[in-house]
């Protein structure tokens, strides 16, 4: 598979993120080429803040490889990172992260801050941005302006 397929089955489960009335955010781990771990952002429907589609997918990643470090998975997910779960991906250890569309309000990775670059840091993943970036954007302009009209 290629980088365009996972970050289609991110933007995949996005879409369930809206349909649930979450923000849509989607995001796979992928190990030897094969999805490991996939989630969506769950705030509302588990009403915990912490429940973005990276911390989740990290999450499960860990429990099915029992082991926190994820030194040789790679993230897909449709949005930049926030300081959150730019912290989670840190900790984790992934290999690399790939998103989709650019956070002006609070993407933690170029946008606002630029934590996972941050050479004081213990680990810096290899980074990769704009891949299906349109598409990626677009179900978030239209999940808000949706609200907007509501």
């Amino acid at each position: 598979m290629e980088p365009q397929d996972f970050m289609a089955r991110a933007l995949e489960l996005a879409e369930k993120a809206a349909q649930a009335g979450d923000v849509p955010v989607g995001a796979v781990i992928v190990r030897n080429g094969e999805i490991l771990a996939e989630a969506f952002n769950e705030k509302e429907a588990l009403k915990v803040p912490s429940c973005h589609a990276e911390i989740l997918a990290i999450e499960r990643a860990a429990l099915k490889l029992d082991r926190w470090r994820l030194i040789d998975c790679d993230l897909y997910v449709t949005l930049e990172p926030c300081v959150m779960c730019a912290g989670a991906i840190v900790q984790a250890r992934l290999r690399s992260v790939v998103y989709g569309a650019k956070d002006p309000k609070g993407g933690a990775v170029e946008s606002v801050y630029q934590v996972l670059s941050d050479g004081r840091l213990n680990h810096r993943p290899v980074l990769s941005q704009g891949v299906l970036e349109q598409e990626c954007s677009e179900v978030l302009k239209k999940f808000f302006a949706e609200r907007r009209n509501k």
